[in-house]
């Protein structure tokens, strides 16, 4: 991988990324030309590495839980990468299931 992509620090930076990953999927090419290097692979990277980074905040079980899901995505969108399966809708809603997972970790977060 010759771009290696910002890597997210804590939860809200996952959930931005999340958020990066529903408007750019199923592909991750970037259309404006300033991000040449930007796909799957990157894209990926940069979820699961955050995972990694934030690992002991999240706990063991949701860990796992969570890359589990991302291993999913993932094989969801390169399943439909012209986005007329309806891989990519599926893919959408996990992520939509991982940002509720990871909005209530935030939650917990801020109360402590």
């Amino acid at each position: 991988m010759q771009y290696k992509p910002y890597v997210p620090k804590n939860v809200s930076e996952l959930l931005d990324q999340l958020a990066y990953m529903m408007l750019a999927s199923p592909t991750f090419k970037d259309k404006t030309g300033y991000f040449p290097h930007r796909n799957v692979d990157t894209a990926f990277f940069a979820l699961n590495e955050g995972l990694l980074t934030v690992r002991k905040n999240l706990g063991e079980k949701r860990f796992k839980e969570l890359k589990a899901m991302s291993d999913k995505i993932r094989a969801l969108f390169e399943a439909d990468p012209e986005d007329k399966t309806g891989d990519t809708r599926d893919g959408h809603m996990l992520i939509h299931e991982m940002e509720h997972i990871l909005t209530d970790v935030a939650k917990r977060e801020a109360s402590s």
